[in-house]
């Protein structure tokens, strides 16, 4: 087995969640498919309560700020016959959210939508996140032995709290310090990872960080924060370049703690 150790000055460890916690697959085929099946009955069921229309609000607003794109699906506002209408706008947010899935956007527009059908089907136990094996006991032993453990994820951080709340592993919030998503930063820019420690109240350098992206593994390290790639099955796979320079683990069982 191979062993990374982890350097002495890192106190916090920060976690990707797709393909570095949870299997790439579960996202896709689980998490993803369900709001493209369920899009329509959702919106015909929840229309009338106030955070519905304020999904749909953003929606629209951002289908404007999208209107130079090619195929976007503006949502109308209501005009005439209220039942053609009601039909009207929610056909129209049902395209508009798979125009977004499909070109794999990250808006907040989107993501609270999914976010708020997430928590419905949690808490309604229609679905349990996944984690890998050696997830839940890693971070156990990791807080055991003093680290601070956190979420750096492009889904929101209401999102996330649904997956390590409702999980095969039942609730494991607790085994979390705290939740980031990109409304501190994208993934891929360095200052997102200086702002996180800022936040955190540690230095870049105490931070690691463990992501299946080399992109995300790159900026991080940019900011001086230590870096190692996960390894996963379902994951995309590595160059012979990406694959030498980056400390590699294909499980949270090979990062080895040194003793303090």
């Amino acid at each position: 087995m191979v062993v990374v150790s982890v350097p002495a000055e890192v106190t916090v460890i920060l976690l990707d969640i797709e393909g570095t916690t949870t299997p790439v697959a579960f996202v896709k085929d689980t998490l993803f498919s369900y709001i493209k099946e369920n899009v329509k009955e959702y919106l015909q069921t929840h229309w009338d309560e106030e955070e519905c229309q304020e999904d749909v609000s953003l929606l629209r607003k951002q289908a404007e700020e999208d209107a130079h794109l090619d195929g976007v699906v503006p949502i109308p506002v209501a005009s005439g016959d209220a039942v053609d209408d009601l039909q009207q706008m929610i056909q129209a947010v049902v395209d508009n959210v798979y125009w977004q899935m499909s070109h794999d956007r990250k808006t907040t527009a989107l993501k609270q939508l999914q976010g708020h059908m997430w928590k419905a089907a949690f808490t309604a136990g229609r679905m349990k996140a996944e984690f890998f094996s050696d997830v839940v006991p890693a971070v156990k032993r990791w807080r055991e032995a003093g680290m601070k453990v956190y979420i750096y994820s492009s889904g929101s951080v209401e999102a996330q709290k649904l997956l390590f709340g409702h999980s095969t592993e039942g609730d494991i919030l607790e085994l979390i310090d705290g939740h980031f998503d990109t409304k501190i930063g994208h993934k891929v820019e360095s200052e997102s990872y200086r702002k996180i420690a800022d936040s955190i109240g540690c230095l870049t350098n105490n931070i690691l960080f463990l992501t299946d992206v080399t992109l995300e593994a790159s900026a991080a390290e940019e900011a001086d924060v230590h870096v190692a790639v996960v390894v996963r099955p379902g994951n995309a796979g590595l160059t012979d370049d990406e694959k030498t320079y980056y400390n590699l683990i294909t499980s949270f069982s090979e990062l080895y703690l040194p003793s303090t």
